[in-house]
């Protein structure tokens, strides 16, 4: 391998949106840096489920036929 071409791999601590902290490797920021999430799986939508309304997997597909039905005709 090049020398001198990677980033500088050390540890950090990472704070979730609850205050919980682990401990991790990483190539952001400097060594014992804390980095602090706005969005986590505890507060984001796609893990929580924040009310979203989702499709069927035929609903998409019904869909995606009506809206290319004539296409290469």
């Amino acid at each position: 391998m090049k020398k001198n071409i990677h980033p500088a791999y050390h540890e950090i601590t990472v704070v979730m949106t609850d205050g919980k902290e682990f401990k991790t490797r990483s190539t952001w920021g400097k060594e014992g840096d804390s980095m602090r999430l706005d969005i986590d799986p505890l507060s984001h939508p796609a893990w929580t489920g924040g009310g979203q309304r989702l499709l069927g997997t035929a609903g998409q597909l019904s869909k995606f036929s009506k809206k290319y039905q004539n296409f290469g005709m």
